[in-house]
């Protein structure tokens, strides 16, 4: 049986309005979101492709129920939840792409 992970993860833009989602290709996935094709929410209409908090699972159940949690938090649970483990808000993806797929400005 082949096992996969599962990510459930939060991306943001320069002015800290931030999408949660689950994916089983985390780097596939913020590359949408990067280059448009991703979620409405994350490129169209809020330019968010920051990769601020994730955590992964090999349970694709435990992957939705965390995302569904997360989800219904209250905003400032959010944020304390990215800023215990990135206090920076800084983009934990920043180097997956490099220079010539990918530059940090276009995150911004």
């Amino acid at each position: 049986m082949q096992s996969f992970t599962y990510y459930v993860y939060i991306i943001s833009n320069a002015e800290k309005t931030i999408y949660t989602g689950v994916t089983a290709d985390l780097y596939r996935r913020l590359w949408q979101d990067r280059d448009g094709s991703g979620s409405k929410f994350a490129k169209k209409k809020h330019n968010a492709s920051k990769l601020v908090w994730f955590e992964e699972t090999n349970d694709v159940t435990i992957a939705i129920a965390r995302e569904k949690q997360v989800k219904n938090w209250r905003r400032k649970w959010k944020l304390e939840l990215i800023e215990a483990v990135n206090p920076h808000w800084s983009d934990l993806s920043k180097d997956w792409y490099g220079v010539e797929s990918y530059s940090e400005s276009s995150s911004e």
